[in-house]
């Protein structure tokens, strides 16, 4: 073989691995956009079941009427912020976060427990809730993940991304209440 026959196999090989791994890239990129869709879908159905089930324990009667006034009022908003910007969601879905707080501390969630079917309505708030942090999660570590490989440099020079937009967290406040911790 001649200098030039092993120079164009060995640029061929390189084309090939070239291919074999953008191919690759693409998709894992494609995956990681997917998984962040489904992921999405995922925590909005959490959260309008969490806020669901926060308007069913404010209107339950098994709350003062302050605290049932302010968590029906959080909740509403919470749901009807679903058709709006991410940034108005997270932000309405935080201000339920902080009604369900303020609204179940120790001494209202014994009477909530007390009420018909109260014992059932916080096994589900809590189980909403938990269910909003672990949906939340997945759906960041999939943006960070897919962040990640959209700065490599590859995936920037030939355009992997294509024009698909950068995915962004949901930044908010899920945290349960204590009372909900041992439900």
């Amino acid at each position: 073989m001649t200098g030039w026959a092993i120079l164009g196999v060995v640029v061929l090989v390189f084309l090939l691995l070239l291919g074999a791994y953008l191919s690759m890239t693409a998709g894992r990129l494609d995956h990681l956009h997917r998984r962040i869709d489904s992921s999405w879908l995922s925590l909005d159905a959490q959260l309008l079941r969490r806020s669901s089930v926060a308007l069913e324990l404010a209107s339950s009667g098994a709350l003062d009427p302050a605290a049932s006034l302010v968590l029906a009022e959080a909740a509403h908003d919470a749901r009807t912020a679903s058709d709006g910007p991410a940034d108005d969601r997270a932000l309405a879905e935080s201000d339920l976060t902080a009604a369900l707080l303020v609204a179940l501390d120790e001494d209202d969630i014994v009477e909530v427990a007390a009420a018909p079917h109260g014992e059932e309505m916080l096994a589900e708030l809590g189980a909403a809730c938990r269910r909003v942090q672990l949906s939340r999660r997945f759906l960041n570590d999939g943006v960070r993940a897919c962040r990640q490989l959209r700065r490599q440099r590859m995936v920037r020079l030939f355009g992997l991304a294509g024009h698909t937009p950068w995915p962004d967290t949901i930044e908010m406040d899920d945290t349960l209440p204590p009372g909900l911790l041992s439900r």
